[in-house]
């Protein structure tokens, strides 16, 4: 007998069904896809313990005549697309016909419709890929789409969900991109019957405040541009309003919203030499060109497409934005503590997937020396038997970044950052984790829709390392104390920085090397910052401290603080015999 078998068609369904329909807020995006392909003008979208209970998604759009409503299930079976040759010319948001067939696969599903013309609507129950019922209730205009026990019939995916916390992070994000990319519609998300965001329709602007607030909506710049059948339109913010990282980032072509690093590039060059490396401005850009120049067929989940001019349209965006910040005055408003609560940055996720060219900011010299008195400090560090301190002599710094030292077996070359980032590391390490110092002005945090539903999960590891936070109104959240390593606070941006890496994962759980990913946040952004120009004293520090570490030859993240060249290792280089 061969080995070779056609699976069933229960198991094909459950495995094309993995491959669109990820977690809970995948489900929210290919029914808000839907409703938006119908015409809605309003789209609500109703979950429970994150979607993992249920999810609900009802919209006032075109509807569904009965005929259609029991074909909608069927897997390929579309409204969108009637031949291959449709697909170069797609202008929605799906045509494939998979997600409603992919979410019945692996949940019970309820679907209600009706259309304008129609007295009664349809209601259409499917367990797990069976049809259970199909019949005649009363309803009103447009679709309501129930999704309950998400995976059940699939426990190992089911056992992989997140927690509540992230999963229902997820599905802001996918909720307020949305509301971005399609202001003229409205858009309201509550969990577990309590309203959680709420968008009208209304000018971009205006989803701009209900979505990121007050301050990042007055920071923003309008984007108004077009080269020959292109157009780049939406709003970019002024460099005093910048993130750390790409998820505030958000681009729409042909109404589509997509993931693209070369776009972000280009936004980024737009900006030259206006922020600093790695800081990433904020950004809603629609792109409108011509559908041929679109391949929008290339991903399962359809949030990334192919572009057969590329090139020109990111040197569009490029230009457009050059244009847009040329016209403004980019000067920032001042802050004046105790006049009004500090605000900070909200927190960046992911911060390392663009890497970014050099710009012409330089790192104050004071806040080098702070830096480094700090990790000075006696009792931080033992001082290793087991490294001998090589007899260095420090011949000068490389591009503010690495220092270049003459040893007596040749030349060795350290990473500053890198460096003082494992001195900072093991001293963090060998602290008490609740050792705490009072801040005198604490420091309020705002955080996104997204990150609010992180923070009060995070809480109580920040707390083991000295945090002290509490919640501040609605929206924030105060920091009242810092770990003692941290010493004299001059930079409060520090404190939301190093919650931001914690937060970045966005998964935050009693795992296995949580606690190591906090003392190597804390350490990196004590470090001395790459760019940072360094005396020749400030270099002998960095390099002592260096050697009196434990492990001097990586940083936390296992990169090389250093590499050495013998005497024959530079001869060979120039060929010497």
């Amino acid at each position: 007998m061969g080995k070779i078998r056609v699976l069933d068609e229960a198991t094909i369904n459950k495995i094309a069904a993995g491959e669109v329909i990820e977690r809970p807020s995948s489900v929210v995006k290919e029914l808000i896809e839907n409703s938006l392909d119908a015409g809605a003008t309003d789209i609500r979208i109703e979950v429970t313990k994150s979607g993992k209970n249920s999810i609900r998604v009802t919209d006032n759009g075109c509807g569904m005549s009965k005929e259609d409503a029991a074909l909608s299930f069927v897997k390929h079976a579309t409204s969108k697309i009637s031949a291959i040759e449709d697909i170069e010319t797609v202008i929605t948001m799906g045509f494939r016909g998979e997600a409603l067939s992919s979410i019945s696969a692996v949940a019970n599903v309820e679907i209600i419709t009706k259309t304008k013309d129609e007295l009664s609507g349809t209601k259409v129950i499917i367990h797990g890929g069976r049809l259970i019922s199909i019949e005649e209730t009363g309803a009103a205009d447009g679709t309501s789409v129930l999704a309950e026990e998400l995976f059940y019939n699939t426990p190992a995916r089911k056992k992989y969900l997140k927690s509540d916390s992230t999963e229902l992070a997820h599905i802001i994000d996918v909720v307020t991109r949305n509301s971005l990319g399609h202001n003229s519609i409205s858009f309201s998300l509550s969990n577990n019957g309590k309203e959680i965001l709420r968008a009208p329709a209304s000018e971009l602007r205006d989803t701009i405040i209900h979505i990121y607030g007050q301050e990042v909506a007055r920071a923003m710049v309008p984007v108004n541009f077009e080269s020959g059948p292109a157009r780049v339109t939406g709003f970019v913010s002024k460099p005093e309003m910048v993130r750390g990282s790409l998820d505030f980032q958000s681009f729409f072509i042909n109404d589509r919203n997509v993931s693209s690093r070369a776009i972000s590039f280009a936004l980024r060059d737009g900006y030259g030499t206006l922020i600093p490396k790695g800081r990433f401005p904020i950004a809603i850009l629609k792109i409108n060109v011509n559908v041929l120049e679109v391949d929008v067929n290339v991903h399962p989940t359809k949030n990334q497409v192919r572009l057969s001019h590329e090139r020109e349209i990111c040197d569009m965006v490029t230009r457009a934005v050059k244009s847009s910040l040329s016209g403004e005055t980019l000067i920032p408003d001042v802050k004046i503590p105790g006049q009004q609560p500090l605000v900070y940055e909200s927190i960046p996720q992911n911060p390392h997937l663009v890497r970014e060219t050099d710009t012409g900011f330089r790192v104050p010299v004071k806040d080098t020396e702070r830096r480094l008195r700090q990790s000075e400090k006696s009792g931080m560090i033992h001082e290793n038997q087991n490294t001998e301190m090589p007899e260095v002599n420090i011949l000068g710094q490389v591009d503010n970044l690495y220092i270049i030292a003459e040893t007596k077996d040749g030349l060795m070359i350290i990473d500053q950052h890198a460096a003082h980032e494992r001195v900072f590391f093991e001293k963090v390490r060998e602290s008490k984790r609740d050792d705490s110092q009072e801040l005198i002005v604490p420091v309020n945090l705002e955080l996104d829709l997204r990150e609010k539903a992180l923070m009060k999960e995070c809480i109580p590891y920040l707390e083991e390392f000295g945090f002290r936070i509490s919640g501040f109104g609605p929206d924030a959240f105060a920091v009242t104390a810092v770990p003692f390593v941290l010493g004299r606070l001059e930079d409060p941006q520090l404190i939301h920085d190093i919650i931001a890496d914690i937060l970045s994962e966005g998964r935050i759980k009693d795992e296995t090397g949580i606690f190591e990913r906090v003392t190597k946040s804390i350490a990196c952004r004590s470090a001395v910052k790459a760019g940072a120009e360094c005396s020749q004293s400030q270099m002998e520090s960095i390099v002592r401290q260096l050697f009196m570490t434990e492990n001097p030859y990586t940083c936390p993240h296992g990169r090389p603080t250093m590499v050495s060249f013998n005497r024959q290792e530079l001869d060979k280089l120039f060929k010497r015999s």
